[in-house]
């Protein structure tokens, strides 16, 4: 706060006076410090309790700058939070190529695919791999990948919401629906995202699918606050303002981010919501979208992931 003060106070100087640079800049000084002060009563009269799914409830993932910071996230190796390490998803992939009983030859329907790291690694074992993805970097990043890597004959990826598509009688060995993507839906939405995925499945396919243990996810309410000039949010000076709800009864999480732009004064306000499940509802929600069984794997079955208990994996077969 004391530096949007400061910057208010520098403008006023230089509206009171003559600026070096002349009017122009003082003008625009003026407008942006009324765009700061319109932002942070706008912070102060928000909703104390936001309603979940009010905008959507998800990222802009189709937002061409915000696709692009999230693939630099995603290829960052020093974190997961975008995607895991490569050392990671190797154990990952051994085991779905396990549990998936996959096989050179054999065709996969990558849901949420990001930039197609594990598209491309399991086209490098000889499966087909069709991709889908709302994020223009992420798809452009994967195609590229598979041309760089020689796999353009085993991969394709689409640009699309996967609620807007339906591969059903595709004939698919195995289904992807990693790192909790099937959460940002509402119930509704991940129950016909389950049974388009059962559609497009050969009888006796497998689909993998992650997300959240319900049981360890944080329930308490929470704020932060933070800046940065470079990350997730923007590529110049930004205030990062987050609160966090949880909703007993819809057992749900949402966060809200309100950034506030510090050179322009734009404020950007952006909810996500995070469904979780009870194993058993899960369950349910399988055999009800068209799979005849469930195997659950508490903590990712053990592999040597560093979150590896807050995550439960579910492997259904049509």
């Amino acid at each position: 706060m004391g530096e949007l003060l400061s910057m208010r106070s520098v403008t006023d100087v230089i509206i009171g006076g003559e600026s070096s640079n002349g009017l122009n800049e003082a003008s625009t000084m003026e407008d942006i410090s009324k765009k700061l002060s319109q932002a942070l009563w706008r912070i102060y009269n928000r909703s104390q309790r936001p309603s979940p799914w009010a905008y959507g409830g998800n990222l802009p993932w189709d937002d061409p700058q915000f696709s692009a910071r999230m693939l630099r996230e995603h290829l960052d190796e020093s974190h997961g939070a975008a995607s895991r390490s490569s050392k990671e998803r190797a154990l990952q992939l051994n085991w779905l190529w396990d549990k998936l009983q996959l096989q050179p030859g054999g065709k996969v329907l990558d849901v949420t695919c990001g930039p197609g790291l594990y598209a491309t690694d399991l086209a490098a074992r000889g499966c087909h791999v069709t991709g889908v993805d709302f994020g223009p970097a992420s798809i452009a990043y994967a195609r590229q990948l598979a041309a760089t890597r020689q796999l353009e004959d085993r991969c394709q990826f689409v640009e699309a919401d996967v609620r807007t598509v339906d591969y059903g009688g595709h004939d698919f060995d195995a289904a992807l629906f990693l790192y909790g993507q099937s959460t940002v839906f509402t119930r509704a939405e991940t129950a016909a995202l389950l049974a388009m995925v059962a559609r497009s499945l050969r009888p006796g396919g497998k689909l993998c699918v992650e997300i959240l243990n319900q049981d360890r996810i944080d329930k308490r309410n929470n704020r932060w606050w933070y800046t940065d000039d470079t990350g997730l949010w923007g590529d110049a000076p930004y205030l990062h303002l987050g609160e966090r709800f949880w909703y007993e009864d819809e057992k749900l999480v949402l966060e809200r981010f309100h950034i506030l732009h510090l050179e322009t004064g734009q404020l950007d306000e952006i909810q996500l919501c995070d469904q979780s499940y009870a194993v058993a509802e899960m369950e349910e929600m399988m055999l009800e979208a068209g799979f005849t069984a469930v195997s659950v794997y508490p903590a990712w079955d053990n592999l040597a992931l560093y979150d590896l208990n807050e995550w439960v994996v579910y492997v259904a077969t049509r």
